[in-house]
């Protein structure tokens, strides 16, 4: 009885306990079996090929359950949505500035998969319009993430015009069905571990500790992306803003505390605005930004799926063309839209960003070894993206009755 008790409380440990137990189990199996080990990258393809069929039905419950319910309209709407796609646009633009300036795939040779990676040469304007869809259900069959979210938009947009029990039907029909969505992923992300132990073992058995040096550069570029783009943000707020940034940092702590050891800018979203609140922001500001615009600005998972790209691509010798690295830009950008209600919102959307440039998706899993950790880091940036767009929201005059916020000798 004791040991069933046990056994249930290593099986309902945190996800990145048991992907670090399938890391360490997958680097002895790989070092005993060697060659033979290849056999055991069978789990990782099968996770990630689930994967791919439930992302586009994600990202477009996801996007559509989000505009139906943003209360943002007028000027004000425009103005956050600039802020959020200039926020989204810089940080993709930083990370794959980073990753093609410290290039952390280069060396590691992993196998080429059969099938060809790249994006299809020939046309650009053939290939802008394949990616706008034909029929409602080939986006979905076909992964292709700017087609599922052009839908998803369309059906969004035409549902806030419907009024009274139309409306409240459409929302409840949406949430169950996403609701249902992410319960079936949550089966999916349980075999994460399993994936993790396969693609380790095969990796270690037939290539060595080699690509795995390489990742480690991977998280240090991450990382220093990932400070840039906090650069920018708290850059912004000093220009932008009557807050000035290191008492912002003060007054954030514990938002940003929550954001890493959570790893959910959901739920992280009512501290945030708690926060913003006491360090005098207007509450509409307060609450788009961190309540609305949460749920569409996913800067550090833009940024992290971009770099993810290229650095398998340096990883498999392949240099992606200033085309293929413009797709991953929009990809990311549409993908990571609506994101912040998925639980492993990285790894889902991922999926859909690579097989934009038709990068094979199976490698994916060898990023989950570290991905529990960036996913903290990328999360907090995303907090910090949400603080970034309520101050700039808020403008260079405070409200007159709260106290100022400034620093010392400011």
């Amino acid at each position: 009885m004791e040991d069933s008790a046990k056994a249930r409380s290593i099986w309902r440990a945190p996800l990145y306990a048991q992907i670090l137990v399938g890391l360490v189990l997958g680097v002895v199996v790989g070092l005993v079996l060697e060659t033979r080990a290849e056999v055991f990258d069978i789990p990782a393809r099968l996770v990630l090929r689930v994967l791919g069929a439930l992302a586009p039905p994600i990202v477009l419950l996801a996007v559509v359950h989000a505009l139906l319910k943003a209360d943002v309209k007028g000027r004000m709407g425009l103005r956050l949505g600039s802020l959020l796609v200039l926020n989204t646009v810089v940080a993709i633009g930083v990370g794959l500035l980073v990753a093609n300036l410290v290039r952390p795939g280069a060396g590691a040779a992993l196998a080429r998969p059969d099938a060809p990676t790249g994006a299809p040469k020939g046309d650009v304007v053939a290939q802008l319009l394949d990616n706008v869809p034909d029929s409602v259900l080939r986006p979905l069959v076909e992964n292709k993430v700017i087609g599922v979210v052009l839908i998803a938009i369309a059906v969004g947009l035409a549902g806030r015009g419907l009024v009274g029990h139309k409306r409240k039907q459409l929302e409840d029909g949406v949430e169950v069905l996403f609701d249902l969505t992410i319960k079936i992923l949550h089966f999916v992300i349980a075999a994460v571990p399993f994936a993790v132990f396969g693609k380790v073992a095969s990796i270690v058995g037939v290539k060595g500790f080699g690509p795995f040096r390489s990742l480690g550069a991977f998280v240090l570029a991450v990382i220093l992306a990932l400070f840039l783009q906090s650069v920018w943000y708290v850059a912004r707020i000093r220009a932008g803003s009557w807050v000035r940034p290191l008492a912002l940092l003060r007054g954030m702590r514990d938002a940003l505390v929550m954001a890493f050891s959570t790893a959910s800018s959901t739920a992280t979203m009512p501290v945030t605005y708690e926060c913003l609140r006491k360090i005098g922001l207007r509450e509409r500001s307060a609450s788009l930004g961190s309540l609305v615009g949460a749920n569409f600005n996913n800067d550090g998972t833009a940024l992290y799926e971009a770099m993810s790209a290229l650095f398998v691509a340096q990883m498999l010798g392949h240099d992606l063309s200033l085309f293929d690295q413009l797709m991953i830009v929009v990809t990311s950008v549409i993908a990571s839209v609506g994101a912040a209600g998925i639980p492993e919102a990285g790894l889902v959307t991922m999926t859909l960003v690579f097989t934009a440039v038709r990068l094979p998706t199976e490698y994916i899993a060898l990023l989950l070894t570290v991905d529990w950790f960036l996913d903290r880091c990328r999360t907090t940036i995303n907090v910090l993206g949400d603080v970034n767009v309520s101050c700039l929201l808020d403008g260079k005059e405070r409200e007159p009755e709260q106290p100022a916020l400034t620093e010392p000798g400011a």
